[in-house]
């Protein structure tokens, strides 16, 4: 009788487990929603480094969307011509052409031609130094120097030389975390074939530029009489190129005389 106690209870919870599941086996079947296999052949086309430059959470949930017609097919920048094509060709769409694009340090402002008001021995974060007195180094403008872009970059495009971030062309994908990461805005993404550069966004008057950095734009304007494109112009104290009308020709590299405008391409930095 002691038994029947026990085995009645046990075989009544069986009985109910037993058709509960039957229950749930029958609607997942009914409501399950089929798997676009269209998502996995995207996900394939993708690098998977989770950069976050589609503006989604990952490549999982890029890939997700591109299929829901929420992302473009060449929403990856990192992938390039190559993947948006092929991601194009799953999709059916025209992927067109990418622009290829480079993160680019606009500054100049290395440990030889910075003038440094303090040491600072903090947490090692650019946006840590930022927020005591400005940062370490006199120009505000310029780069920190300890490494909040190299942390977020996952392609190990970013290396600090002598207190200024400098970025590999060859190994950036212009995904754009660099970019984000830095608390002084001074890494842009560029068009790859934009080689003449301005590295330098201090925009304080002449003078005090000058005695902040050796290599300080001062809005002198020599480099807007030199350019036979008029593609430069001095804005905010700052001297700025106008992409769409620049034709490459690096006259304004001489012109400048506190050497703040780079040729990429003759540096082989391109």
């Amino acid at each position: 009788m002691d038994i029947l106690n026990i085995l009645f209870p046990l075989l009544v919870l069986g009985a109910i487990g037993l058709i509960f599941g039957l229950v749930l086996g029958f609607v997942g079947k009914k409501f399950a929603v089929e798997a676009d296999e269209r998502v996995e052949k995207v996900r394939q086309c993708l690098g998977g480094a989770n950069c976050g430059a589609c503006g989604f959470a990952g490549c999982d949930a890029f890939a997700e969307a591109v299929v829901a017609g929420r992302a473009p097919v060449n929403g990856c920048t990192p992938g390039g011509n190559a993947t948006a094509k092929a991601i194009g060709e799953i999709m059916g769409l025209e992927a067109g052409t990418l622009e290829p694009v480079v993160a680019r340090v606009r500054c100049s402002g290395n440990c030889d031609n910075m003038v440094v008001r303090y040491e600072y021995k903090g947490m090692e974060s650019c946006r840590a130094a930022a927020a005591i007195a400005g940062g370490p180094k006199a120009c505000h403008f310029a780069c920190v120097g300890l490494g909040d872009c190299r942390k977020a970059c996952k392609f190990d495009a970013i290396v600090i030389e002598n207190g200024v971030a400098r970025i590999d062309p060859n190994r950036c994908t212009g995904c754009g975390m660099c970019e984000a990461a830095c608390p002084r805005q001074i890494i842009h993404l560029l068009p790859r074939s934009q080689t003449i550069l301005v590295a330098c966004r201090n925009k304080a008057i002449g003078r005090i530029a000058r005695l902040q950095c050796r290599t300080a734009c001062v809005a002198c304007g020599r480099c807007v009489k030199q350019c036979p494109s008029e593609a430069i112009a001095v804005v905010d104290g700052v001297a700025q190129i106008d992409e769409t009308k620049c034709t490459r020709c690096g006259a304004c590299v001489p012109a400048c005389p506190m050497h703040c405008i780079h040729n990429l391409f003759e540096e082989n930095l391109a």
